[in-house]
């Protein structure tokens, strides 16, 4: 199949030569013929296989062709985070190049001001997150009333992050005739329970098995005692002479802190993190793009809209307390058929954890030890369970215990 087998509208087939896409990736290819016959859709791919392209092609195509006369939002992408916003805002543009549709991208941590006049001036899709855009919603800067097409991209982080309100007060303002499609790197039935009411008959594509990671990411665990992991990870960046590394945290405290032992080291680090302004974090996340910066440490907020096409490694410095953000974590490399390398460091108190990404991969997963770094075995793990919340825990396990039930029964 080719781009040119979609009969798309001659603005998107300018756009795609511009960016030389010849041929669609495998989730394109089952998505937009879909899409493009007005299914709802319920969509599976890992991060890095063109999902953004998958569904706003298609949209795209029914904007370009429709003959509205003056701009209105017809389409809307809800997002979990301003950098995957961004993200798919930029990405939407190049698709929509040489078109007159326009585009605005709306998220908080921004003056509201430019958001305001960019929706003044007349735009017909918007990327946004949940709460900035009820912002709008409730200062009448933004209506919904002519949405036809609704993306709800990475649904599973949007309920995690307990946006499900927010979503539910957006879709009381939206028309009921719409085609509604939702894309995300992960899946189960917690978040099909939850947003299943805002599709029709949703067609289901998928193209990886359902909660894993991706072939071409090659995953390295190393046991290590916890106050000798950023040694470690300057050993490796050093000795293997890596450039941009990305290195993940679970606070942001752990970020800043690694961030500044990790300069002492002589290596060139920022760190993003929900407290940096919106303004330092598109900077340091330009400078890590741009080489400037050769280590980016980052919390779960960067785990999705980072796209980094040539990012080959990836540190968890720290293992994530949701399983499911080990896979969007590791998905920032590996990206449009390329090769990536995850190093996971797993001190004592974090074998929970591991325990946790084993059930959700259903595979066993041990780590190694690097010489000059063996963990000392005479330490007593701590049980770090209390540092998280009562309702993610119990989430959490009823998702093993259902995933264990459903393993037996097979």
């Amino acid at each position: 199949m080719s781009f040119q087998s979609l009969n798309l509208a001659d603005e998107l087939n300018q756009a795609l030569a511009h960016l030389e896409f010849t041929e669609p990736t495998q989730i394109q290819a089952l998505s937009i013929p879909l899409i493009l016959q007005g299914k709802d859709l319920l969509a599976t791919a890992q991060t890095g296989t063109g999902k953004t392209a998958a569904f706003m092609l298609p949209i795209l195509n029914s904007l370009v062709q429709s003959d509205f006369e003056a701009p209105a939002v017809r389409a809307l992408v809800l997002a979990p985070t301003r950098e995957l916003a961004q993200q798919v805002a930029k990405d939407t543009k190049r698709l929509a190049k040489f078109s007159h549709l326009r585009v605005a991208c709306l998220y908080g941590g921004a003056n509201i001001g430019p958001q305001e006049k960019t929706l003044k001036e007349g735009v017909d899709i918007v990327v946004a997150t949940p709460g900035r855009l009820l912002d709008h919603m409730i200062k009448g800067t933004l209506s919904l009333s002519a949405i036809t097409h609704l993306v709800f991209d990475e649904a599973d982080r949007m309920l995690d992050m307990g946006f499900i309100g927010e979503i539910k007060r957006i879709m009381r303002k939206m028309p009921e005739k719409r085609q509604t499609m939702l894309f995300s790197a992960t899946m189960d039935d917690s978040v099909l329970s939850q947003v299943k009411m805002w599709l029709n008959t949703p067609e289901r594509v998928g193209v990886e098995q359902q909660n894993s990671t991706a072939d071409n990411v090659d995953q390295t665990f190393y046991a290590v005692d916890e106050d000798r992991k950023r040694e470690l990870i300057a050993h490796l960046i050093g000795k293997n002479n890596w450039q941009q590394v990305l290195v993940f945290t679970r606070t942001k405290k752990a970020a800043d802190d690694y961030a500044s032992e990790l300069n002492k080291d002589g290596l060139a680090t920022l760190a993003i993190h929900g407290d940096k302004s919106q303004g330092a974090r598109e900077r340091a996340l330009e400078q890590f793009k741009s080489g400037k910066t050769r280590v980016l440490v980052a919390t779960d907020v960067a785990a999705r809209g980072i796209d980094i096409k040539a990012l080959s490694y990836v540190i968890n410095a720290e293992l994530p307390f949701v399983a499911e953000d080990y896979i969007h974590r590791i998905g920032r490399t590996g990206r449009a058929g390329n090769s990536g390398q995850s190093i996971s460091l797993v001190s004592i108190d974090e074998q929970w954890l591991l325990e946790e990404i084993e059930v959700l991969l259903d595979t066993r997963l041990t780590p190694q030890w690097l010489a000059g770094y063996e963990p000392d075995l005479t330490k007593e793990p701590k049980d770090n369970r209390k540092n998280t919340s009562k309702s993610r825990k119990q989430r959490d396990k009823k998702r093993i215990l259902g995933q264990r039930t459903r393993r037996r029964k097979k």
